[in-house]
């Protein structure tokens, strides 16, 4: 049956081509946006999953960033603490030198002094964002530093962040407060230092920051009456100061080698979780190309068969003629 109120042939032919442009925009969405899954609506798990892990990366970001500043600290400490070693090799030498026969030991100690304000210098310069991990001043003494080094999420969900601690009690060569917190400023005994120690206390001490609390021991300096065995007693005090000077100083190394092996860690794991992101949302170019052009030649069939379908009614004029 002909009839002119319902045109089943362009009510299909239109249903289809209603089709074809739904599938045409959202390929071309996707072509627009780069992304198969843009929305709640594309897919709801694999949007909430993509937007969770998007938001964990920016907090690896942050925590990169904190690596990074940590990182800076203990570079500064380290190399604070290294011109610190070269400076009392240099102190060592000089009373090496004071212990030979004839020497003019007051002119000895000129040079001393001046190596012991570069000391205090190095400790004081070595800061970095407000913090200083070789000079103390604080009345409870320098406490342990904290570096953000890792943003974890467990399988239940929560979140979690942990940190290295670095212990900058250990580092601190001069201390204001309490000159037995510094490695410079704080007593050492001497007769310790002997292979067969006397048992009587011997204390020195490299230099007097004018703590709060004092050493109790003497200073190392020279005088025209310092004997031979005072200076073989400083030589000791000074070699043990090396000796803890470098202790610091590898435990920073090991530190700051740790910060870095976390930081390329975190490096690595944001680009693991873009590129498993990607997967789930990120649209195939080659795949939505293809379909593109398969959809645009379809809308040009739709057009043509439905151009066709309406022709039928102008048909049944003819009948009438």
């Amino acid at each position: 049956m002909t009839s002119i109120m319902t045109n089943a042939s362009a009510t299909a032919a239109l249903q289809t081509l209603r089709n074809i442009n739904s599938g045409l925009e959202t390929t071309q969405a996707r072509i627009s946006s780069g992304y198969r899954v843009e929305t709640a609506s594309d897919n709801a798990a694999y949007w909430s999953i993509a937007t969770t892990m998007r938001s964990d990366n920016n907090a690896l970001s942050t925590v990169k960033d904190a690596l990074g500043l940590g990182a800076a600290k203990t570079d500064i400490a380290y190399t604070g603490l290294n011109s610190a070693i070269d400076v009392v090799d240099e102190i060592k030498s000089k009373l090496v030198a004071a212990a030979e026969p004839g020497v003019d030991k007051e002119k000895i100690n000129s040079e001393l002094t001046e190596l012991k304000n570069q000391l205090t210098s190095i400790a004081e310069s070595a800061s970095f964002s407000g913090e200083n991990w070789l000079y103390s001043t604080a009345s409870g003494g320098a406490s342990t530093a904290s570096i953000v080094g890792s943003f974890n999420r467990s399988s239940n969900g929560n979140v979690s962040i942990a940190t290295l601690d670095v212990n900058v009690a250990s580092t601190v060569l001069i201390d204001t407060d309490n000159a037995g917190r510094g490695i410079l400023t704080k007593d050492i005994d001497a007769d310790a230092l002997l292979d067969t120690p006397t048992g009587t206390a011997e204390n020195w001490f490299l230099i007097d920051a004018s703590s709060a609390t004092a050493a109790t021991g003497t200073e190392i300096t020279l005088s025209a009456s310092t004997t031979d065995a005072q200076v073989s007693s400083m030589i000791r005090v000074v070699d043990e100061i090396m000796n803890q000077l470098t202790d610091s100083a590898s435990s920073l190394g090991a530190v700051n080698s740790r910060i870095d092996m976390q930081e390329n860690f975190v490096s690595n794991l944001m680009d693991a979780i873009d590129a498993g992101v990607g997967r789930l949302v990120d649209a195939d170019m080659n795949e939505e190309s293809t379909r593109l052009t398969a959809l645009q030649t379809q809308q040009q069939l739709g057009i043509q068969a439905l151009s066709i379908a309406n022709s039928n009614t102008q048909n049944i004029l003819s009948l009438f003629r």
